[in-house]
This record gives C-alpha cells, structure tokens and sequence, in this order.
C-alpha cells in the first residue's frame, strides 16, 4: 500500500484553543495583518463560557475595559448578547466601581464565532494538536494528532482547561473537557518532552436546573441598572438601553450545611481522588462549609443562561458531590425545594502551566516563539483568560513583525499587574484578579481604561484612527473643563446658600470656586448644574472624569508620587544573563530565585517570593559599584 504524504501547510503564527484567550490571541494577530490559524477540537465551542453566564464583576470588568481600550473584542462582544447589566459597588469610591453583565450564553458564542468567521487572515480549523515542533530552542510548527503539519513562525497556547481534563463528582469520572466536550489528551506528553513544567489544577461548576421548578416568591428578585453603561468605549451607549431580565437571591441553611458535612466522605475533593489544587477565590460548597463552619447561610444567586433556555445556573453552589446528595442539598434552600437538575454540577481536572516559566511577554523563557495565555497560566475567570490571549497574540505578532516587545507594567493596568503575578510569585491554585492586587487602584479605575490605554492601543495596530480622534477630544474637553471650574466664581448670595442648605452642605462664608464645592464630600459636578449657568454640555463620560479628577485630586496626586518611585525600580534593567550568584552578600534563596526568574528589572525583582528588601538592597549597591567601575 502507498503511503500518503500527511498535510503540511504554512501560517505565520498558530493558535491552539478558541476560548477566550484564543479568541482574542488569534484576532489580534489577523488584525494585524499576519496569517493565523486557531485550531479548537470543537467549532462549537468557539468562545464558550463553560461555568458562569457573565462577564466582568469586581476587578474583572476593570479588565474587560482595559482589554476593550487595546482593541480586544470582549467588551463589543458582551455589549450585543448581554441580558442584564449592573455596576458593582457603587456605594463605595470608584476605584472599585465594576461593571458585570449576564450573557445570554448561546448569543455570546455564536456573535464571537460570527467575528471570527468573518476576519480576514483568520482560518478556523477543527483539530487536536498534540505536538509542538521546536528546533534549536525556536518553536517551528505545530503537529494535529492525524499527523497534518503547521509550519509557523510563533504559536499562542491557549488550551483552557482542556489537557487532559477529567470531569468528576461522586465516583463518577469521565475523561472529558467541560460539558462532555472532547478533551485534548495529547499535547502535555510533547510540552513535558520539550521541558515545560506542568501543573494539576482544579475547578468547579454548579448544578444548571430548570426554571420551571423553581419558586421566585422565596427569593430576592435582582433587577439590572435602570441607566445601562456599556463595556466597550465604542458602544452608543444609546445602543444598549433595553429591557433586561432578572436574576435572584437565595441562601443555604443549616440544613444544607449538614446534608454536606454528613456526605464529605463521599466528597472526591475530600476522599482524595481530586489530585488537582482548586481555586481559594471560587470555592465549592463543600469548600466553604468546612473552612467558614460559623457562618450559618452562603449566598446563591440564581441566574438565566438565555433569553431562549430554561436553564438556571446556581452561583455559589458549585460541587463534585454524588448526584443524590446534589439533589438533597439543593432541596433544602428556599425555592429549590422542588427543583430539578438539567446538568450535574461536576469538578474539573486539567494540565496547566507552572507560569513562572513564561516572561512578562508571556513568551517561554526556554522557547523562542512560543506563546501562552489564559487558564494555561494557571489563572482562573473568562476576563483574565481573554486579557493574557490578547496580550500573548499580540506579542507573538510583535516578534513575527521585527517590532518592540508589549508589556504592561503594575502602574499602567490591572492586565499589568495580573501576568506581574503569574510570572513573579509561585502560584500554587489558579489564581484570580481582585481590586486589593492593585497597589495603585485609584489611577487604574475602569472608568478612565480608555484615557489609559487607547493610545497603546492605536500606536500597536487594533484601535482605528476615529476612535483615537475621539479620545483626544474627550482629553482636551476634560482639561478645559476641569480649568473653567477652577477659575469659575461663586458667591454667597441667597441661590447658592438656599441650594447648599438643600443639600445638607455648610454655607459659604466669602466666595467659593465650582471646583471646591465639588470637592465637598455631600456635593458632585452633577448636582452643580442647577447652579452653574455656563455649564457646556458634556456626555456623560466626560462629565464623570471631570468630577472624579476634581473630587480625588489629592488621592490622585499622591498616587502618582507612588507611581513614581515605582517607574524609578521598573527603569532600572537587568541583564537577562546577569548570574547573581557573583553578588556578594546576596542570601543563597535570593541567588536561586533571581538566577531561575531573570527579572527584567530591579522592580520585579522585588516581588519576587524569596527576595527580600535587604537583597534588592545589596543588589542596588553592587549595580551601582559596577556602573562606576565602568566609568
């Protein structure tokens, strides 16, 4: 018999997954103007969301904006499939303020598979790659497991949780990815063959049940915002003012409580037959009753999963316990006494990345042209997964095109300081993005991503010129604003003491400025208007700049000081084949550590886990020896 030759094809830059991260990675690069190819060993499940039925929340929505300011797709894409939208936090400062909307889930992957589909550079490719090429330290190609060959000049690895996934509750255990979709079972045994270190982690979903069992007269009905905020800066924010759907609130009991603790030993997170380490930030049920035993309920927020479904999802409940005793706890919260599961809530197994492997590019430091993004990392969350692809495709495009690495530093965004922590600390459970990780959270606010960022953006490639135009319009507008309401007089005639007394605001003994009455706490520049009669007509995004920038002035200004040190660390480079071990009076851990990370700089340095102050201090003092023995 004659042996056919197997399919050899050429591509500048191969994305293997089409989740988030690769959804994002690959059109970044085709945007770019580079061939990409993203393979998925399921066209349907092209951007699939797996677990929950919503993007952002609390420091994830500062992401998505972040993303959306760069030119990632995320943001536009929740903006035409979202059912509820809501700003989280809203009763404290906005440093914290956090946009999250429900996906209809349906909607979400077939507009992103639209996007896709129709990108020019862009080709789709159902297939398992289970091979990495790589020659003399360069990754070459990628190899499908029919044996089909993809030369390439970079690769983006955005394999989920999908490597050797394994879906477990009770003593149930089946060797799929998540909702029974095929899993990838091959390319870890190439990636440890090339050198790569490889982890075990865990997560979970909760049961999806049918609507039509639940009672609602039990729960607390929770509505969207009456004024919705999109999440891209390119949505009319006329667009997306619509009719939305409502999710509710329940709570577990003591009851639910014990049929747990009563079944833990059935329990494979308990038993021992989960090896994989599982989220802190997102634990199972039976996670959060034997670690938080005072605490007599648990929240859980019942949410729809489409317009066109009748499943529910269960956030807040999410178990690998037997069927039966998913029945059982289920049943015990108010309405759900009668509810029935559509899907088993499951645990999920898969192969990850130990992601101090990586650079802050998130290129393998041992790998010239190979790229890696999203849970592959060891993160956990759609919004983190689609920042790291984006991040991760576009520096693969940068090396492709000869042009400048593109990295974010912890000052610049929440992006920066996320793939900062992936790369510098030991990450021993996927990790998660949270507000209290951003040391300088009141400049990196979701509101101002686009003042941040879009200019980045548009120097890279993917943010258009009319949308450039527009913010440095909003830019100048702010400024002028802000200036008019410095040197804008007011008196203390009747209408301004009748309007401060109104507002439970102290009178004005002599004349004010606009611009210190918004700096009363009781006060904003909305409330303002009634008294300011040459007030330009600004729109709304405008307008908050121009009160947060007033209101937080001296927060502001003393984080920039902060901000200002810490470029002072960032700017001081290290060498990337700098041995420490020729440091004199460096602490032997501290040698270790800095000789297996090679940080890029003195900063990163700093965080590493290992390294103390009194280290970077003797490495300061014999950088600055050597600069001097130079001269």
């Amino acid at each position: 018999m004659r042996h056919m030759p197997n399919l050899e094809e050429k591509y500048d830059i191969a994305v293997v997954g089409a989740g988030h991260a690769g959804c994002e990675a690959a059109l970044a690069c085709a945007r770019l103007g580079l061939e990409t190819i993203m393979f998925t060993v399921s066209v349907d499940s092209i951007a699939l969301m797996p677990c929950n039925p919503n993007i952002g929340g609390s420091s994830k929505g500062h992401l998505v904006r972040e993303l959306d300011a760069l030119g990632g797709e995320m943001g536009k894409n929740i903006d035409k499939t979202f059912i509820q939208s809501k700003m989280l936090n809203e009763s404290k400062g906005p440093a914290v303020h956090s946009l999250r909307a429900q996906a209809d889930k349906q909607d979400y992957t077939r507009e992103m598979r639209r996007t896709l589909e129709n990108t020019d550079h862009l080709t789709i490719r159902q297939a398992e790659v289970s091979e990495i090429i790589v020659e003399e330290g360069r990754l070459t190609g990628v190899k499908t497991y029919s044996g089909a060959i993809y030369h390439c000049k970079a690769a983006v690895l955005a394999t989920g949780t999908y490597l050797k996934a394994r879906c477990i509750y009770g003593d149930v255990s089946t060797y799929t990815g998540p909702n029974g979709l095929q899993a990838a079972n091959h390319l870890t045994d190439s990636l440890i063959a090339n050198g790569i270190e490889m982890y075990r982690f865990k997560t979970g979903t909760p049961a999806r049940v049918d609507k039509r069992s639940i009672d609602f007269s039990k729960m607390e009905e929770q509505f969207g915002d009456k004024r919705i905020v999109p999440f891209s800066f390119s949505t009319d924010p006329e667009s997306v003012q619509k009719e939305q759907v409502s999710c509710w609130l329940t709570y577990t009991n003591e009851e639910t409580h014990r049929i747990i603790r009563d079944n833990l030993d059935r329990s494979p997170l308990f038993s021992g037959a989960i090896e994989g380490t599982g989220p802190r930030y997102c634990p199972s049920i039976e996670d959060k009753v034997v670690k938080f035993p005072d605490k007599n309920r648990h929240q859980v927020f019942v949410e729809p999963e489409g317009l066109y479904t009748n499943e529910m999802y269960l956030g807040g409940m999410s178990s690998s316990l037997p069927e039966d005793v998913q029945y059982a706890m289920y049943r015990t919260v108010p309405g759900l006494e009668h509810v029935k599961i559509v899907r088993n809530a499951y645990a999920i197994e898969y192969d990850c990345i130990n992601s101090r492997q990586l650079n802050a590019t998130l290129e393998f430091k041992k790998i010239k042209g190979l790229f890696s993004g999203g849970q592959f990392n060891g993160s956990s969350g759609y919004e983190e997964a689609a920042v790291q692809g984006f991040m991760a495709g576009v520096n693969a495009a940068m090396e492709v095109l000869g042009r400048e690495p593109f990295v974010l530093d912890r000052s610049q965004a929440y992006i920066g300081v996320l793939i900062d922590d992936l790369v510098t600390k030991e990450n021993h459970e996927p990790y998660r993005m949270m507000t209290s990780r951003a040391e300088y959270r009141l400049l990196l606010r979701q509101d101002n991503a686009d003042l941040r960022l879009m200019k980045i953006g548009h120097e890279i490639g993917l943010v258009d010129d009319r949308a450039y135009e527009r913010l440095l319009w909003k830019e100048k507008e702010i400024e002028k604003e802000i200036e008019r309401l410095e040197k804008t007089a007011v008196g203390a005639n009747e209408r301004v003491q009748s309007f401060l007394e109104s507002h439970s605001s102290t009178p004005l003994k002599s004349g004010s400025t606009l611009a210190e009455l918004v700096r009363r706490p009781e006060l904003n520049y909305f409330m303002l208007a009634e008294l300011d009669d040459e007030r330009p007509e600004l729109p709304y995004d405008v307008a908050e700049q121009v009160n947060i920038n007033i209101k937080y002035a001296g927060y502001i200004k003393r984080q920039k000081q902060q901000v200002a040190q810490f470029k002072k660390l960032e700017n001081k480079k290290l060498a990337e084949d700098f041995d420490y071990s020729e440091v004199p009076s460096l602490r032997k851990e501290a040698v270790q550590k800095l000789n297996l990370y090679k940080p890029m700089n003195i900063g990163q340095a700093s965080r590493i886990s290992g390294v103390s102050p009194a280290d970077i201090s003797v490495l300061l003092v014999y950088l600055e020896q050597l600069r001097y023995q130079k001269k």
